[in-house]
């Protein structure tokens, strides 16, 4: 049933997370309510630190995409737990900052970065702009030029890889909006155009070949590839390139079915390949940088929602509406995301009734899941949807004037708010 180590079932029959009772949490910070276990984030943190250390030597870098879950306090922890940071927008890179985050950790990511993103990260000196277009490099390199800097670049390359994903979340294939593509020739002819800038320091290579994925190979041949690539820079061009990002998009379990390779074994399998084609091309070792973000919060949270009403329809299915839906989580309206539901305070029984958990939105669509087994549910039941840490706060909108949950860190037994959750005014506060 449970997703994570950090959930459990106490002598009430109620789930827990990090020692916290979930039936008292959604009492204390009401419904819905994203909670979060900071031991389960920091957990998975050093586990890639460690493996960092391992397999590469400690010649890497592990930098939390923070797209998954960005908040001050995350940024918090991750400094804390020396992570660097990838960013992919001014706002995340303002939030980072707020927590006086060491910039050269962070690697600036974006297909459109504004000049307005370009100037505040020059501003405040970040390690890397991972570069996705040609128009980009001749934007940091003026900009760069004026603010009488050099820019760290690394190219965002698409390897080709099929990532055996959603198509929605497949990012290194040629049809993709990211990066340069190597069968055309457009990645070489980026490196050569990277080198020939005067306020521009080509430092690296970068490759995401997608997100939720389970199986080892695709990541191994996307750094066959990568190496490959680097192997021929050298070649033709004689540059050498330092750095090599070889992304994320480890697949995390949602369903009990899930059976995502341990996150261990990816670092292992991966740098074996780097180092044979090392040995066999004649290169240095890259420094090595890698983006996790699902895998680091996705199954550290859950949400937590009052049951309002049910609706039977004879033959059909049973609809249990909950106090939230698509606006604290969209991604089953995006792309059916799979996810396991279960009733809190009767996390002890079996989940033998099956139902569709609809959401409060004025939108037929408004679903978090479908046809899916929980325990015997009643009006006023706590459901608690599991492995909602990753891209579901972040992708929260304000549909239906509705105010965003807050979010509850929770950590040995203990429980805080580190997002507060938003009032009607917070709604107002834009308008003029």
């Amino acid at each position: 049933m449970f997703v994570a180590d950090c959930l459990n079932v106490n002598e009430k029959g109620h789930l827990t997370i990090s020692g916290c009772d979930t039936v008292a949490l959604a009492k204390e910070y009401g419904t819905p309510v994203y909670v979060m276990s900071e031991d389960e984030i920091r957990k998975t943190c050093r586990m890639y630190r460690d493996s960092i250390t391992e397999y590469y030597h400690g010649r890497g870098l592990v930098c939390y995409a923070s797209k998954a879950f960005c908040c001050k306090e995350m940024c918090r922890i991750m400094k804390e737990e020396g992570m660097g940071l990838d960013v992919v927008s001014g706002g995340e890179l303002y939030t980072a900052m707020q927590v006086q985050f060491p910039p050269e950790k962070i690697q600036f990511h974006g297909n459109n970065k504004t000049e307005a993103e370009i100037k505040m990260a020059l501003n405040y000196n970040v390690g890397h702009f991972v570069v996705d277009n040609i128009s980009e490099l001749e934007t940091i390199d003026r900009l760069a030029g004026e603010a009488g800097k050099i820019a760290n670049v690394s190219l965002r390359i698409k390897p080709g890889i099929d990532a055996h994903t959603h198509q929605f979340i497949m990012t290194g294939q040629i049809d993709s909006k990211f990066g340069f593509a190597l069968e055309t020739g457009e990645a070489l002819e980026a490196v050569k155009a990277a080198s020939s800038y005067a306020h521009i320091r080509l430092r690296g290579l970068h490759n995401h070949i997608g997100s939720q994925i389970f199986d080892v190979d695709p990541f191994v041949a996307a750094a066959e590839v990568m190496m490959d690539f680097i192997a021929q820079i050298k070649q033709e061009t004689g540059i050498v390139i330092e750095d090599l990002n070889l992304g994320g998009g480890f697949g995390i379990k949602y369903l009990e079915s899930d059976q995502p390779v341990p996150y261990g074994d990816y670092m292992k399998a991966v740098s074996a390949a780097i180092f044979q084609k090392c040995d066999a091309l004649g290169l240095d070792v890259p420094y090595i940088y890698m983006e996790p973000g699902r895998s680091i919060v996705g199954e550290a949270g859950i949400t937590l929602y009052t049951v309002g009403s049910i609706k039977h329809i004879p033959n059909i299915r049973t609809y249990v509406s909950v106090d939230g839906g698509m606006c604290d989580n969209p991604r089953y309206i995006l792309y059916q995301a799979d996810y396991t539901v279960l009733v809190a305070n009767k996390a002890d029984q079996e989940r033998d009734t099956k139902i569709t958990v609809a959401g409060k939105c004025c939108e037929s669509g408004d679903l978090i899941q479908e046809h899916t087994l929980v325990q015997d549910v009643e009006v006023g039941d706590i459901l608690a949807v599991l492995s909602t840490g990753a891209y579901n706060y972040s992708m929260a909108s304000h549909y239906n004037r509705t105010p965003k949950a807050p979010v509850v860190m929770v950590k040995d037994g203990k429980a805080r708010v580190i997002i507060r959750g938003e009032t009607f005014e917070d709604l107002l506060r834009c308008d003029v």
